[in-house]
Parts: structure tokens; sequence; C-alpha cells
């Protein structure tokens, strides 16, 4: 339960309009986020797998809607339904219209005092406004890259994905393939690394980067001198959430330095 203060006001018109503001079409945008991209979409499936399997309804995972589950009894009033017929009627395919229709639907049920306070929707609202939508055959095709749909039980061990802050994610994004390391030594675990370094292999390049103290990823010689024996700090292979993690504590730090 929440308070009253906290309860969204209007927030099925703030995700409306999120949605008529997103370009369907904007390829430059999915491949340029194609990482963050990737995540979200992960991030999306772990939490209607989480909802699927506390309702026992796991029948039309994971584009399906929640609030017609969860409250069947909330509705959208006639102009807002028309509205979202107007902004989802170029969309495809089927089943992305369906979760952008259940995001407003699950929107408005978020203004009830006793609703609901996580969204679901909201890493696929945000995923759509860094380019687009997706297409689903054997994996779903983000347009620059493929996420595998998996299962219920399959995404529900997938960890939660610490933040959906766009700053992050943009941090995240980055041509090519990418490895993430965290620099350790006996007083910074990997949980506290002393340093984040990222690899990203493009077309046969390899760009060996930093994340420095001006909050950006800058070119490093680090893994290289290491390879050759030269650079005594170690490092371990960490995820892209670990990456998350360490990028949100240095935004926070150092921006209240």
């Amino acid at each position: 339960m929440r308070s009253t203060d906290d309860v969204p006001k209007k927030s099925h018109w703030t995700a409306l309009i999120r949605l008529r503001g997103i370009d369907w079409g904007d390829d430059a945008a999915a491949y340029e986020h194609a990482n963050s991209r990737a995540l979200l979409m992960r991030e999306y499936l772990r939490r209607t797998a989480e909802w699927a399997e506390a309702l026992g309804d796991r029948e039309g995972w994971p584009f399906f809607d929640l609030a017609e589950r969860v409250a069947p009894g909330v509705a959208l009033a006639p102009e807002v339904e028309a509205a979202l017929d107007e902004a989802l009627v170029e969309v495809s395919p089927a089943s992305l219209r369906q979760a952008c229709r259940a995001a407003v639907r699950w929107a408005a049920l978020r203004e009830v005092p006793s609703g609901p306070s996580e969204d679901p929707y909201e890493p696929l609202l945000l995923m759509c406004e860094r380019g687009g939508g997706y297409f689903v055959e054997q994996f779903i095709d983000l347009n620059g890259v493929m996420v595998p749909l998996g299962t219920v039980d399959s995404n529900l061990s997938t960890p939660p994905f610490p933040t959906l802050a766009p700053s992050t994610l943009d941090a995240l994004d980055g041509e090519g393939a990418v490895t993430y390391y965290a620099k350790i030594d006996e007083g910074h675990p990997r949980e506290r690394p002393r340093g984040l370094v990222r690899r990203r292999t493009d077309e046969d390049e390899i760009f060996d980067e930093a994340f420095t103290r001006n909050l950006r990823w800058e070119p490093t010689e680090y893994l290289r001198l290491y390879d050759l024996g030269h650079n005594e700090i170690d490092h371990v292979e960490i995820t892209a959430a670990e990456a998350a993690r360490f990028i949100e504590d240095a935004v926070r730090r150092l921006s209240a330095a």
C-alpha cells in the first residue's frame, strides 16, 4: 500500500504522451542504443515473468495485459482509448501494440491509492524510446541486437537490473561486442572495485576504455599492459549489471564532491 501522497497523478496520460513521442522507425537510435535496449528488454522479461509466476497465469507472457489480470475493473476513459488507438495505429507487431496498451492501463492502475508501486512496463517503454520496437521470431529482434525470449522459468533466474537511469544506460552503450572488467586488489573486491574498464570489439578492431572521473569512457592502455605483464593491478570479468552499479556509484559520489 502507498499513501495518497505517493500516488502518481495522471500517469496514464504521461504514458500515452511518451508513446506518442516515440519514433518507431528510428533505426539509427536502435543501433546506437543496442546494448541498453537489450538490457531493458531482459529486465522487462524478468519483471513480467515475476508477475506471471505470482498470478499463476503464464498465458500470453510476456506481452500481456497485467492490469486486466490484476484489476479487470480498471478501464481507460473513451478519449484515452481513442488517443491510444491513434498513437498505435501503425505500430507492429500486434504483441507490441498490446504491450503498449497494457502499459497505459497499468499506469492508470497505479493511480489508485492501493495500486502497485512497481511498473513492469517501464523497461519496455524506455527501450522503445531508445530506438523503437521489436519483432519476434526465434529471438526478439531489436533491430541491432537479438535477445532470447526464453521462458517464464528461465527469466525468473535473471538477476534484477539495478537501474533505469538514462545516463547509466547511455554509458552502457557502445558499438560492437562489449566485455566489462572490474579492477580489483586486496582492498577493492569485485563488489567495490577500484576501477571499471571495458573492451569493445567492432569489426575486428579492439577498443579498450576506462570509465573515468570525468564520468565518461576514455581510452586506456590498462588491458594491453596487463597482457604484457607490465601492470600489477588485477581484474575480473563482470556483468553489465555490475558495471551499471559501479557507474551509478561513481556518478553519485563524484557529483556530490
